[in-house]
């Protein structure tokens, strides 16, 4: 059974870090293409940081450039999100996304994954 467990959510102040994880089971997340989304209250989900497999090359949306980085642990099956210099804007819910590589059309595009982790919680609040 493929799942992906996302943990790492809390409430944090502006300016702060979190670090979010995804891990994998059932798969090896090198065969997919990985996607961090987030939704906001009232928002449509939007990529933050997505990842074809076996490529250095990483989509990240402009409004997290400089502060977030996507990274994987090949040996925990794991993908990461640093999260540095949190906004008020960055609050939502943060999902981790699998997909097929050869069927991703758009990586930043929500539907273009097929797996998705349960989500967990970042707020940024002072």
């Amino acid at each position: 059974q493929l799942q992906l467990v996302e943990s790492g959510g809390d409430l944090v102040q502006p300016g702060g870090s979190l670090r979010l994880s995804c891990a994998a089971s059932g798969f090896s997340l090198d065969d997919y293409a990985i996607g961090w989304f987030r939704q906001a209250p009232g928002k449509e989900r939007e990529g933050v940081s997505c990842s074809i497999s076996k490529s250095e090359n990483i989509y990240y949306a402009d409004s997290v450039k400089g502060r977030f980085t996507l990274s994987r642990d090949h040996a925990k099956n794991t993908v990461y999100l640093q999260m540095n210099s949190l906004k008020p804007e960055d609050t939502g819910v943060y999902y981790c996304a699998a997909g097929v590589t050869s069927t991703i059309v758009l990586i930043s595009n929500p539907y273009d994954y097929d797996y998705w982790g349960q989500g967990t919680l970042v707020t940024v609040s002072s």
